[in-house]
């Protein structure tokens, strides 16, 4: 993403993967702030890389070629604006934090993680900041002047692979795997309908279905060891995303196999 000509086949594969396969020239024009002629070269480039494939007159889709190319720059920006917001932002910025004590403006405070949250306190720590406003113990208090590194450990991401329905969904998933993978998990999702049913039959709401695989991977960054239930057709995309990032991921096939029938004895 060094040249604003890779900015903006970005952008355009983003809005064709959105549109797909009917796509108008002009709105992603309008969407994107760029000439009606110039989407339609970059189009055109797109479909002689192979990363846009074209049938009929404006029905186009991203190829997975394009696909995996928009995921390995979009891992990148992802990693760019952490730069920014942990390194940059952080000496401008009045940030907020947990009060873990009655906290008075001026007080120096020691920054720490728990449970996936910036926390503040009278306590000396490897990272310090400056209160902005008095705050009492459990509340919101702001921050500024950050100083030093906040310890802070990435969680891990369980990954736990289901059937489609068509293959058995729910049913064919192994219970007791998939209870002592949840009784890990601080942060549990789903993605699918079957991995929500397969949560619920061993009494597990999860805490998050739609935009389930930014919800885990934001989790675990802030500190939280997740589990995420996924279906197998969703399964492949969200490994090579995980793959793309410095966080620690397991993967678990919950599939029950076909000699095992229906039931989870076995398991």
């Amino acid at each position: 993403m060094r040249s604003k000509g890779d900015v903006s086949r970005f952008q355009i594969l983003v809005e064709i993967a959105e549109r797909q396969p009917a796509v108008r020239q002009l709105e992603i024009a309008d969407k994107i702030g760029m000439t009606p002629q110039a989407v339609s070269e970059y189009i055109r480039d797109l479909v002689d890389e192979g990363m846009v494939a074209v049938s009929g007159r404006s029905n186009y889709t991203v190829t997975k070629t394009g696909m995996a190319w928009v995921m390995e720059n979009a891992a990148t920006l992802e990693l760019y604006v952490r730069h920014i917001r942990r390194d940059i932002i952080k000496h401008v910025s009045v940030w907020t934090a947990i009060a873990a004590d009655d906290m008075k403006k001026g007080d120096i405070a020691g920054l720490y993680m728990k449970d996936g949250y910036l926390c503040a306190g009278k306590k000396p720590r490897s990272a310090t900041a400056t209160v902005y406003a008095d705050a009492k113990k459990n509340n919101d208090v702001g921050i500024f002047d950050v100083n030093g590194i906040i310890e802070h450990h990435e969680g891990v991401v369980h990954v736990c692979k289901v059937p489609r329905v068509q293959h058995g969904g729910s049913l064919k998933v192994s219970k007791d795997k998939l209870k002592k993978i949840v009784a890990m998990a601080g942060f549990v999702a789903a993605v699918g309908i079957e991995s929500s049913i397969a949560l619920k039959s061993i009494g597990r709401d999860p805490d998050i279905f739609f935009g389930a695989g930014e919800g885990v991977i934001d989790a675990a960054y802030h500190g939280i060891t997740c589990a995420i239930v996924i279906t197998d057709d969703e399964f492949t995309n969200f490994v090579k995303r995980l793959e793309n990032t410095p966080l620690e991921h397991k993967i678990h096939d919950l599939i029950i196999p076909e000699d095992h029938g229906s039931s989870d004895s076995d398991q």
